[in-house]
């Protein structure tokens, strides 16, 4: 995985409540990674269906594209899938930068 930055460009309007967002998203992958270790599907089908409505409607469209196939990956089971999906995750949240415009 890369070290570089992945910049993101968020409305000015939104720059009070994007900490708080990104934190949660935070909890998100902690969530996501006790629910793969458990096996527990609907968790992480729920959190993936979760990450796909709200990443593009703040502008991480990378996020809700890693959600969506969180949900599909946890709807047919496929462990591997969602290990490698997770880490994705893991990285995008690591490397996004946020800048207000």
């Amino acid at each position: 995985m890369s070290n570089s930055k992945i910049p993101v460009t968020i409305d000015i309007d939104l720059e009070d409540l994007i900490p708080g967002f990104l934190t949660n998203r935070g909890k998100d992958l902690g969530t996501l990674r006790n629910a793969l270790e458990c096996s527990d599907f609907p968790v992480m089908q729920s959190i993936g269906h979760s990450l796909k409505g709200v990443g593009g409607g703040y502008g991480f469209d990378r996020m809700s594209e890693i959600g969506a196939a969180i949900e599909n990956a946890a709807r047919i089971k496929n462990v591997e899938q969602l290990k490698e999906l997770i880490e994705n995750y893991s990285d995008y949240l690591t490397r996004v930068e946020v800048r207000f415009e």
